[in-house]
């Protein structure tokens, strides 16, 4: 017997009330408490008020190279079936290339499923094991073993895009300029469709010393070659760059000096600034508890929509 409204409406106060309790306990409560969990404690603030419905978890813990951390999670809509052909959304997390864990952006890969993505979301190799170009390979091989695989897996291997946050939007963005990472990989810079990146760091030399991307890259020489902007062409995929006006981290100078660079090569980029959004806040927008802070999903969701598109046969 389907639920009344009434019966709904007390099952979604229940699941808010429990979230609540949890976060509280756990942290302190509210949106401190999430942003002092980080993304673990995102994730299961999303699972209890989120949709109940309409994205499932196909596959977890899936390789795609030898090392530990060469593993990936793949989301997909509910009702996906395996000879599907949907946009497919690669995922990189940030966490300044010294941390973070595939497993606590489930709440990424629900959203972006809901709304019709297959939703691949990596782990890579992080600082102090691994330095620049590290972390770059690995999100390559990434996109190399999703370009291969993914059509196996209700996606279109014809139509992958990249996502990012942060220290991950400055590896999608290294993939997408510099065609050097994906042919490494043995794949085709090509298959990359499109960028939607939030809060990346593309410009920012020099590198504050002792600071997270000094430690991840501070040692390359010339340190141009570390910086995305320097990489801007006319050949690149289209990028949509966000930012927050708050954020203190990733200044959102970042995105607007590489979507300068881009448009002057000749290539496809936009910016969007959201008013009263900082660095965690932009990623926490991704979220069913926060999406009232400002349209980022609905935004990133209609440029990874046009950049996914297929492409039609000339007419004869």
């Amino acid at each position: 017997m389907p639920m009344t409204g009434r019966e709904a409406k007390g099952r979604r106060l229940i699941k808010f009330l429990i979230v609540a309790l949890l976060l509280l306990l756990l942290f302190g409560g509210g949106t401190r408490a999430v942003i002092k969990g980080g993304a673990k404690s995102l994730d299961i603030a999303d699972k209890l008020l989120g949709p109940d419905a309409g994205a499932r978890l196909l596959l977890a813990n899936q390789a795609y190279g030898n090392g530990p951390r060469q593993v990936l999670d793949i989301w997909v809509p509910a009702d996906a079936q395996q000879d599907d052909r949907l946009p497919v959304v690669v995922f990189f997390y940030g966490g300044g290339w010294d941390s973070g864990e595939r497993a606590n952006y489930g709440f990424v890969g629900r959203a972006l499923a809901q709304r019709g993505f297959v939703v691949v979301i990596p782990d890579y190799r992080l600082v102090p094991k691994a330095h620049w170009p590290g972390f770059i390979e690995d999100s390559a091989a990434a996109v190399a073993w999703t370009h291969t695989h993914i059509g196996s897996l209700a996606g279109d291997p014809d139509r992958i895009a990249l996502m990012g946050h942060s220290a991950g939007a400055y590896n999608a963005a290294m993939l997408a300029l510099d065609p050097q990472w994906m042919r490494g990989a043995k794949s085709d810079p090509s298959v990359i469709r499109g960028v939607a990146g939030l809060a990346g760091p593309y410009d920012f030399l020099p590198m504050e010393k002792g600071g997270r991307a000094d430690k991840a890259m501070g040692k390359v020489k010339p340190a141009e070659r570390t910086q995305p902007i320097a990489f801007a062409r006319a050949g690149a995929p289209p990028f949509w760059l966000a930012s927050g006006d708050e954020d203190e981290t990733v200044r959102p100078r970042n995105s607007r000096n590489l979507a300068a660079a881009v448009e002057k090569a000749g290539g496809s980029a936009s910016v969007r600034i959201y008013p009263g959004m900082g660095h965690t806040g932009i990623v926490m927008a991704l979220s069913a508890p926060f999406r009232g802070r400002g349209p980022v999903l609905e935004d990133a969701t209609d440029f990874l929509r046009g950049a996914t598109a297929r492409r039609l046969a000339p007419a004869r």
